[in-house]
């Protein structure tokens, strides 16, 4: 690198918020599928504590190096619904704990893959997995878990979307909290190191490094610095930022694949805020105009976003993949906290922003006395956006049991709180009721 490039890593590491948000390392369990749940958990705890033993080490190794922190360890696994599908039991908690305790042992921040793909349709295992969520979460400290429910090439399975609001209202009821550890999708993808998301497709190989890196102040600081300009500049300026920040994340991820001697996979550059001041999307939107985050333009302002940091990126590395753009999660963004207590920002400008941003409704706390139809329509809805226009969509929403509007629940640390949000109270029970699976949109055929 040269002198200039080293300074302005430095600066956008110390004075802008730029971090590594997660070093991911995704590791298939395809080979531990074993008939007696006791012995597949053992082959399962066995691999993942081999392959990843010195993922912590040597990412803590980088960051003393190279002075650029490197904020969670993760681990995903191949979606559990898949491994755990020939085993011998009536429940798959066995398993959630398993990758409890490896994560915990090796000291990873979070492990993902407690999964299932019912996008189409189900299977035994897929059945068996969905309603071991609620006792799964509730009984581990490090497991995400992550539903897909539709994708464009088969529709929107309407059998799981309604399950899954029955799900997160079951999760709830024991602690709201463990809602943000689970979400569901619609065109999931199989590299993405963000979680609660994350899981190892059955199409990886059987170990990668994933990196997952951030940097919305870094975004924000090259705005300010062009107040006035038109909208090309603005897309060129994010551009250039974009492609600073995934540069370093190639960086970072090529050392620490060579070091643990495993696969480099892909940098997700998404812009993933966090609680503290100047990390903020919402503070972005504003930097270009906005007197606040949700009023009319917020949406077109975040497709300009999204859009640039997604050819910033492609620019700087060639392996791009997961998620790559701008994520909107209320509870995580300070500027979007503000602008949802000053009744700037409602559920339905949110789903309007999902449509361009890279995921969907994410960590918002709706009232505790939610019903779960009105959970699964917002899942549908936001399934149909991501079916529709050839995207990832996700809902990650938390009833916040015993709150109501205008309450507050905090997840600490870098998940931050949210305010508990209106829900339109328009029942969508007899909609949702009629099951079976909404037919994939004409545009999906292709071949």
């Amino acid at each position: 690198m040269e002198e200039k490039q080293i300074l302005e890593t430095i600066q956008m590491v110390s004075e802008e918020n730029l971090d590594i948000r997660t070093i991911t390392m995704g590791i298939s369990l395809l080979d531990c599928i074993d008939s007696n749940a006791e012995a597949a958990a053992r082959k399962i705890y066995d691999k993942i504590t081999h392959y990843a033993k010195d993922l912590v080490p040597v990412a803590e190794a980088i960051e003393m190096e190279y002075g650029i922190p490197i904020v969670n360890k993760r681990i995903s696994v191949t979606p559990i619904a898949i491994v755990a599908g020939a085993s011998d039991v009536t429940d798959d908690t066995i398993f959630a704990k398993t990758l409890d305790r490896a994560a915990t042992d090796l000291g990873v921040d979070i492990i993902g893959g407690f999964s299932a793909l019912v996008h189409k349709g189900y299977t035994k295992g897929d059945h068996r997995l969905i309603q071991s969520i609620p006792q799964a979460l509730s009984e581990t400290s490090r497991v995400c878990s992550s539903v897909n429910i539709g994708a464009t090439r088969s529709g929107i399975n309407m059998d799981a979307v309604q399950e899954m609001g029955c799900v997160i209202k079951q999760l709830a009821e024991i602690d709201p909290v463990k809602c943000m550890n689970l979400v569901v999708f619609a065109n999931a993808v199989e590299d993405n190191p963000f979680m609660a998301g994350a899981f190892h497709g059955v199409g990886e190989a059987d170990c990668v490094i994933n990196m997952g890196v951030s940097g919305p102040g870094v975004v924000k600081h090259a705005l300010s610095k062009i107040k006035g300009a038109p909208f090309d500049v603005v897309s060129e300026t994010i551009k250039k930022t974009a492609f600073k920040v995934t540069r370093m994340g190639q960086f970072v991820g090529t050392l620490a694949a060579q070091r643990l001697h495993v696969p480099f996979g892909i940098v997700d550059l998404s812009l993933a805020p966090t609680p503290a001041r100047g990390d903020s999307v919402a503070e972005i939107l504003e930097a270009m105009g906005l007197e606040s985050v949700g009023a009319a333009g917020t949406t077109a302002a975040l497709a300009l976003l999204n859009d640039a940091v997604k050819k910033g990126g492609v620019m700087a590395c060639e392996h791009v993949g997961g998620l790559s753009g701008a994520f909107i999660p209320v509870s995580e963004d300070s500027g979007m906290i503000q602008a949802v207590t000053n009744q700037q920002l409602n559920i339905e400008k949110l789903e309007a922003m999902t449509a361009v941003c890279s995921v969907g409704l994410d960590m918002i706390a709706v009232p505790g006395n939610t019903p779960a139809a009105v959970i699964s329509g917002m899942i549908a809805d936001e399934a149909a956006i991501g079916v529709i226009n050839n995207k990832t969509t996700a809902v990650r929403v938390i009833p916040a049991t015993g709150k109501d509007v205008g309450d507050d629940i905090n997840f600490g640390g870098i998940f931050g709180h949210a305010p508990v949000m209106a829900v339109n109270t328009s029942s969508p029970a007899e909609f949702i009721a009629r099951g079976g699976r909404i037919p994939a949109p004409i545009h999906s055929f292709k071949n």
